[in-house]
């Protein structure tokens, strides 16, 4: 007698029973083709271990054997077998691998992509669902002893019809297929319920089905959208809904019903009760089972006896909702919450009065008073309120007719802070700004301020301050955002308070300055101001580069300026310098001399100190930052585009210029503000210094409509890179080269090992050659050796042949100089490379090349040399080929092309390369919070901070870094 047996491991194996000579024993019934043939020809040299009769029973014992892979099995179990010479064994098999191609002939059936031998395949599969579970249940009932060697009737049923339905599928669609669609050279399409060809070539996934090849494009991504895509056509069965009822009664400690609900599509939810249709029943608890595998919260609960619904206490249902609602959806399963029922978070509430606006300054020093209010969601809780939530000890309460969900722990801590301040405290602004500062509630964020009267227009960001018509000395058109940042402005100098200006690049600052300057002039004119309160002179300070910029842009926009040029070996001072200040309006100075200069400049008696490019005083330590503390003036305004490059403490030094104190002590400021926001990326913190900081600072960006309606779009993308074999290698050879030296290495020799580290994975990322410095070729026997290259070299190809132009932006002037020469040649074009070692006459010549209607389609910069005061809107695609890991000096970069003047959508580009340290941070960067609209970025020196374990984990070479 011939059986059959399935083996996860071997497939079909077909053994017998026979005690004399095996082909003999089966001849003595003639097998039908192929099994025939496969007998016949079989040497039963297998070793299978199978089910026989013994004296108590069955029992295991070791047999000759033969095993056929699954595209054999399924031919042969397909076949007509003969009852006398076959086994039951056999025969049950044969009946699940003709219920198999019933459900492949109904069209039942899927592709997926798996991965075996380091290869990706497509293959067919039976598409699951309700009705085909039902048929395994079936099947796994009817199952004999002897097939459930090779484990449970559940596990067999599931890998025996999980690999015959790929070979099954073959058998039935192939032969019906034109000779161009069999080997995967055109596409296949449903035709009149049929499958018919279609003109164009095949997608390379089809391609492999049908081809029966391996798909190089494959990966675990798209893995997954063929999986999610199988489960969403699953629509013959129903889903199910997990309803949770509050409590009969109002008792908080009460038990919750958790409804167990069938929903067909288009239908009601629908309790599934006890005793109920079978197959509902079945359906339900099957999909319940897998529920409680998914949420392990849902086991051992008391359950009702009429129905299958299950009962939870409070602190399951917390659970439940916060954490279980999301594991429940990703395994299908939906949670419906009572109507009556929200999730809110506690947060803080700053009601602050103050007296009508007035002409007369009010500075720091401007009295206000102010009260707290806390709030649940939207509601503002009332005393009484508070007590009660506070007292209830619990994360799930009623208020006012609802069920609320928040963290009572949260909520106990800002009740016991608002407690004793409901009632208005008086002070000065710059004492609630210490309030502010000095008192942090851990994990309740202040969500309003909300103010009265003059502090309205420092708190309330939707309230209008008040317009100024644009100066007629202005020999310039504002746009509308300009003349808001004028009023602004003028508010902020009328009040005493200093003022940020922290506009992006390229949107206007100097003009906005020099209108505030001719405004506050026409003004005191028109009031017939007495010569002792005339306007006094404004100090500009800035880089020794854009002082003849400051001084053009005076002389085109307010000629009637009277300005002065405070620079030279030449320069004023003493008595002559004091009279040449008392004659004029604006007087220029750099930063070099503001620290030089600074005695002569403490003299005057300056309307304002005016810094731009204000991230020159980000260290509060350097003698220029002290210097322009020093200096005493009415007014004091920064200018800059990137108030937070690195650090927060840098915010910190420049509102300290403009506000004094405003932000306490830098250790104050680092232990409260810095470490909570920067490390551990605190709310609370974060909503306490916007607080504080947004009433001095303007931001306003680009990208925002509201501002520049004309501007075209900015559309950025990170693009990944795979790694070839050659820079795997390397790769792993730093990471061990690092792991090495930090097993000893401490302190800044740790530091030091670290960032190497970083530098040599960066450029391996970009080429073997760029970390090798061997001057090899970029290219082995024409093909690349850096997958990052190659993608390079794909995104220009594509840019170029649509008549467009790029910029590159790399870090490394050693990868410039590899890369200009071969995109040259490449593309039959000259690719100028601008660094830091490109002459200014060289530079301006390059710059007005691209610029022109001829200029090269390609443009190489260095991300120092070429990051700022460039105007380059010919090109309308960037590239970032290494990143900088700082979000505020990749944008200034890319501004070189975003910026007044560019008439298409920009597309910006961020190549790293997959699963190594560049993605990771990317991930991170883009997990960044903003702050008052301002990017913080961290750089790089954070990762010489982690531990060898973490450190390991960001850097390691991931599975899918390597390219097939």
């Amino acid at each position: 007698m011939l059986h059959g047996l399935w083996s996860p491991g071997s497939g079909l194996v077909l053994w017998h029973d026979s005690t004399g000579d095996a082909v003999a024993a089966i001849d003595a019934v003639t097998l039908p083709d192929p099994l025939g043939a496969i007998v016949q020809a079989a040497k039963f040299r297998h070793q299978a271990q199978v089910l026989v009769p013994g004296p108590n029973g069955p029992e295991k014992a070791q047999v000759k054997a033969h095993a056929l892979a699954p595209e054999r099995a399924a031919k042969v179990l397909l076949q007509e077998l003969p009852a006398g010479a076959v086994a039951g064994d056999l025969r049950y098999l044969a009946h699940v691998a003709r219920g198999v191609d019933r459900w492949v002939r109904a069209g039942r059936i899927v592709p997926e992509m798996r991965r075996d031998d380091g290869e990706w395949w497509v293959r067919w599969r039976l598409v699951g669902g309700q009705r085909q579970r039902a048929w395994l249940a079936e099947l796994a009932v009817a199952m004999p002893p002897a097939l459930q060697v090779a484990g449970s009737p559940g596990e067999v049923l599931e890998h025996l019809t999980g690999e015959l339905a790929d070979p099954i599928a073959r058998l039935r669609i192939m032969p019906r297929l034109p000779a161009a669609a069999a080997d995967g050279s055109a596409a296949v399409v449903a035709v009149g319920g049929g499958l018919g060809l279609a003109e164009s070539p095949a997608h390379p996934l089809l391609g492999a089905l049908l081809g029966a090849q391996p798909l190089a494009s494959g990966s675990h991504r798209a893995a997954a959208v063929l999986e999610d895509w199988r489960t969403s056509i699953t629509v013959d069965e129903p889903e199910l809904l997990l309803r949770l009822l509050e409590p009969d009664t109002e008792d908080e400690g009460g038990l919750w019903r958790l409804e167990v609900c069938l929903r067909s599509e288009g239908e009601a939810p629908q309790p599934v009760l006890l005793p109920g249709d079978p197959h509902l029943v079945r359906t339900a608890g099957e999909k319940l089972a897998a529920a409680k595998h998914a949420y392990p919260r849902l086991r051992d609960l008391p359950s009702d006896d009429r129905s299958l619904d299950l009962f939870l206490p409070t602190e399951v249902v917390m659970d439940l909702v916060a954490h279980g609602a999301a594991v429940l959806r990703e395994a299908g399963v939906k949670l419906l919450l009572p109507r009556a029922w929200r999730i809110a978070a506690p947060s803080l509430r700053l009601q602050v009065q103050s007296p009508p606006a007035s002409e007369s300054a009010v500075g720091l020093a401007g009295l206000v008073s102010f009260r707290w209010e806390l709030a649940l969601g939207d509601t503002v809780l009332s005393p009484a309120e508070m007590a009660r939530l506070v007292r209830s000890k619990s994360d799930l309460v009623q208020l006012r007719g609802e069920w609320v969900q928040a963290d009572h722990r949260m909520l106990a801590a800002a009740a016991d802070y608002v407690a004793g301040r409901t009632d208005a405290t008086e002070t000065t602004i710059g004492g609630l700004f210490a309030e502010l500062s000095a008192h942090p509630v851990i994990g309740v964020p202040l969500e309003d301020v909300s103010a009265t009267g003059w502090a309205a227009q420092l708190f309330d960001a939707e309230h209008e301050v008040e317009p100024v018509a644009e100066p007629v000395g202005l020999k310039a058109q504002l746009r509308p955002y300009q003349l808001r940042g004028l009023a602004w402005l003028a508010t902020m100098s009328r009040l005493g308070c200093g003022a940020i200006l922290a506009d992006d690049m390229g949107l206007g600052k100097t003009v906005q300055v020099l209108a505030l300057l001719v405004h506050e002039r026409e003004k005191a004119a028109a009031a017939a101001t007495s010569e002792k309160d005339a306007v006094g002179p404004t100090l500009l300070v800035c880089p020794m580069s854009v002082v003849g910029n400051w001084q053009r842009e005076a002389e085109r926009f307010a000629p009637d300026l009277r300005v002065l040029v405070h620079h030279g070996a030449a320069r004023r001072s003493g008595a002559e310098f004091d009279a040449a200040v008392a004659d004029s309006d604006l007087v220029i100075t750099t930063y070099a001399l503001l620290a030089r200069d600074v005695e002569e400049l403490k003299r005057q008696s300056w309307q304002r100190v005016a810094l731009d490019e204000a991230q020159h005083i980000k260290n509060a330590g350097t003698r220029q930052s002290r210097a322009a503390r020093l200096v005493p003036a009415r007014h004091r305004l920064a200018l800059t585009g990137t108030p937070v490059e690195n650090r927060l403490e840098e915010l910190r030094s420049i509102l300290d210029f403009a506000n004094p104190k405003l932000l306490g002590r830098p250790a104050d400021f680092h232990a409260r503000f810095a470490v909570p926001i920067e490390r551990e990326r605190d709310e609370n913190a974060i909503t306490r210094l916007r607080a504080i900081t947004s009433p001095f600072v303007l931001r306003r960006v680009k990208t925002d409509p509201k501002v520049i309606s004309d501007l075209p779009d900015k559309i950025e993308m990170t693009v990944r890179a795979n790694l070839t074999v050659e820079q795997a290698a390397l790769y792993q050879a730093v990471l061990d080269d690092m792991s090495a030296k930090l097993r000893s290495a401490k302190g800044m020799e740790r530091k030091g090992a670290v960032l190497a580290a970083l530098t040599r994975l960066k450029q391996v990322c970009n080429h073997p050659a760029h970390y090798l410095s061997d001057g090899s070729a970029l290219l082995r026997r024409g093909h690349h050796r850096s997958g990052k290259l190659a993608l390079v070299e794909d995104i220009l190809e594509s840019v170029i042949a649509d008549g467009e132009r790029a910029l590159l932006f790399t870090q490394f002037a050693e990868f410039g100089d590899l890369v200009a020469p071969f995109l040259s040649e490449r593309f039959g074009a000259e690719v100028p490379f601008l660094h830091g070692g490109v002459s200014k006459q060289r530079r301006d010549a390059m710059v007005e090349n691209f610029q022109s209607e001829g200029g090269p389609p390609v443009m190489l910069l260095s991300l120092k040399a070429g990051g700022t005061g460039l105007n380059l809107t010919a090109a309308n695609h960037v590239v970032h080929l290494d990143r900088w890991w700082n979000p505020a000096v990749e944008n200034q970069a890319t501004d070189r092309a975003f910026r007044i003047g560019q008439r298409r959508d920009v597309q910006v580009r961020k190549l790293v390369c997959v699963d190594t340290i560049e993605e990771r941070v990317d991930d991170m960067l883009k997990g960044k919070r903003q702050l008052a609209d301002l990017t913080v970025g961290a750089g790089e020196k954070w990762i010489t901070e982690l531990g060898d374990d973490e450190l390991r984990a960001l850097l390691a070479l991931g599975a899918e870094a390597v390219g097939e």
